[in-house]
């Protein structure tokens, strides 16, 4: 792995389930963090607690995360992703995003208490897909990006699923696109891809 990071670092991470994406942006972060005396992280966490699991679960990546890499702050923002990177890019703060599967979820299958508080429906995501990409081309400061690689399984069953899965491949292509890196994890080893 390159020991120094570019401030134009631009990188998808992309992975199955438990295949390292995270601890590696995890490691770019401490990287980031070590390499300059000023360097600040951020990790932009998308996930929502929506069960008593998806608590538990990012209660643990949260005191993980801050044994790994104590520098780094977390912020949440489950939905606006390009406000996120419009107010927190800055040349000497490296943003982490973990990860743009949940945030896509959040916006095709909501929660039942998003649709109570008058969330913005489904169709508003291709509009916010688009702000998202525009904003990380912006950015003036490295960004990583985190998310699962879903499509080289079954053809999975119902129309909802099929649907999800044909978003993600599509959103990872279009983020792919704009990056200067992407690498493929797997078994906690790194591919890279671009």
């Amino acid at each position: 792995m390159d020991t120094l990071i570019d401030p134009k670092l631009r990188a998808l991470l992309l992975g199955g389930q438990k295949s390292g994406k995270s601890r590696r942006a995890e490691l770019l972060a401490a990287q980031w963090l070590a390499q300059q005396p000023g360097h600040e992280a951020l990790l932009v966490a998308t996930a929502t607690a929506w069960d008593g699991e998806m608590r538990a679960r990012i209660a643990r990546h949260q005191r993980d995360r801050a044994e790994r890499v104590p520098g780094m702050a977390t912020i949440e923002e489950p939905r606006d992703l390009a406000a996120a990177l419009a107010a927190h890019s800055a040349p000497h703060r490296l943003l982490v995003v973990d990860c743009l599967t949940l945030w896509l979820t959040n916006w095709l299958m909501p929660a039942p208490e998003d649709l109570k508080q008058n969330m913005p429906p489904a169709q508003a995501w291709q509009a916010q897909e688009a702000l998202f990409l525009e904003a990380l081309q912006q950015a003036r400061g490295p960004v990583v990006l985190v998310g699962n690689e879903i499509g080289l399984g079954v053809i999975p069953l119902g129309s909802e699923v099929r649907a999800f899965v044909d978003a993600l491949g599509t959103l990872n292509q279009r983020v792919a696109a704009v990056c200067n890196r992407v690498t493929l994890m797997a078994a906690g080893l790194p591919l890279q891809l671009k």
